[in-house]
């Protein structure tokens, strides 16, 4: 399946918005005061460390996809 530049772009840009995003949140939460209880990371920070892990990798795939179908967008013949 190819998919058109244009979306290809867009994945692109998403993936780069979550790279730009979600470590200022991560430092947002490193500084909340709940994050730390007499010095050991609390529930809460575990919690959203895991999903902002998780929203980067998904965000390093769409944008790797993005890239791959620009890519391949640029290879397809064009009917």
């Amino acid at each position: 399946m190819v998919i058109s530049r244009r979306w290809a772009v867009f994945l692109v840009l998403v993936g780069l918005w979550t790279w730009l995003i979600w470590p200022r949140f991560g430092l947002a939460i490193w500084r909340d005061d709940r994050s730390f209880a007499d010095g050991s990371p609390t529930s809460f920070l575990w919690v959203h460390a895991l999903l902002i892990a998780a929203s980067l990798a998904i965000g390093t795939i769409v944008g790797v996809l993005g890239v791959k179908a620009f890519r391949a967008a640029g290879r397809a013949p064009q009917d």
